[in-house]
């Protein structure tokens, strides 16, 4: 299984920057998928998930609601993260992992991608 983030950089406070996630391997129309980020020195964690099937349900961590969108491509096997409004505290390297657990309590499953860093100036 491979899943390849890209779309990561520098950006100033405010900007946009859109993630996508190439995923190959694996049954990717049957997984919730998620992104997770993690800063240095501090735990990764959750930030966005899309679940699989017709009702493709969404979960945001409170901090990235009303900013951030997740979506999917499923014909193209490939996760999608649009990031609007950034903020510093978004610095981190963004990883797109298959997600386990129900949709609104998501923790990171078996695969997951070697991750895109985001930099944002203040």
């Amino acid at each position: 299984v491979q899943l390849q983030a890209s779309g990561g950089g520098l950006v100033q406070a405010g900007g946009s920057l859109r993630l996508s996630c190439a995923a190959s391997g694996l049954t990717f129309s049957t997984f919730t998928m998620g992104w997770f980020r993690q800063a240095p020195g501090k735990e990764r964690t959750i930030v966005a998930a899309t679940g699989w099937g017709r009702a493709e349900t969404t979960y945001y961590a409170d901090s990235v609601k009303g900013r951030f969108t997740i979506s999917r491509d499923n014909a193209k096997n490939t996760l999608f993260l649009q990031m609007n409004s950034l903020e510093p505290e978004d610095t981190a390297t963004y990883y797109c992992a298959t997600v386990r657990g129900p949709i609104y309590r998501p923790s990171i499953g078996t695969y997951w991608g070697q991750g895109t860093q985001v930099t944002v100036s203040s």
